[in-house]
């Protein structure tokens, strides 16, 4: 069938007795490194061939949405619309429990501009010093969309669920994964190895639903 401008064959299907089928190509909506390292691993699943944005040329998209769903539709369309293409999107973040759900959605910003990894720790460690309760959550949504007017977008989501500690462990993972602690493993996200957490994440989580949806 026709996606835009593209014609989708399945990859393990051929349109004509002894005619090579190429795979889709697929962009992906991020330019965020540690996203797109764990993407790579992931997204091997998909018989599609991934394309990162930032080889169109394309600027991230704004984000001024509350909500992980909406900001993840707002990606997916802004790359696909930009290359014509069929567009992947997440939005992720770490949702602290007794600080009302935040950072959320502005996880990446939290410590405003310009984005650091260091300065949102140790934001997100200052505001919770005075909790007990240190629960939080890794929450993703994924968006995937066949064309920029895609009526019908495949949304999943994944939830991995930990605390967070004040002392930083490990050299893995991006973000807020050295102060993620997963009780049952006795590791931080960021003491994982790439195969683990891609089998535990809230990212790897909902990638494996979205598959299910495409199939």
């Amino acid at each position: 069938m026709y996606v835009g401008s593209f014609l989708y064959t399945p990859t393990c299907q051929s349109a004509e007795p002894n005619q090579i089928v190429m795979p889709q190509s697929l962009v992906l909506a991020s330019n965020n490194a540690g996203k797109l390292k764990e993407f790579g691993a992931l997204l091997a699943l998909l018989d599609y061939q991934v394309h990162t944005q930032s080889e169109f040329g394309v600027p991230e998209a704004e984000e001024p949405f509350a909500t992980f769903v909406e900001n993840a539709i707002t990606k997916a369309r802004h790359a696909s619309r930009l290359t014509g293409l069929p567009a992947l999107a997440d939005d992720s973040g770490v949702c602290v429990n007794a600080l009302g759900g935040a950072p959320g959605v502005y996880s990446a910003r939290y410590a405003g501009e310009p984005k650091s990894d260091l300065r949102n720790n140790e934001k997100m460690l200052a505001d919770l010093a005075a909790h007990a309760d240190k629960s939080a959550y890794y929450y993703c949504v994924l968006v995937f969309v066949r064309h920029a007017d895609d009526p019908q977008p495949v949304i999943a989501d994944g939830r991995w669920d930990g605390e967070m500690i004040e002392q930083a462990r490990g050299e893995g993972g991006f973000g807020y994964d050295p102060h993620f602690w997963i009780p049952a493993l006795q590791k931080t996200a960021a003491e994982l190895t790439a195969e683990e957490k891609n089998r535990l994440s809230h990212r790897g989580q909902a990638l494996r639903t979205l598959i299910e949806k495409l199939r």
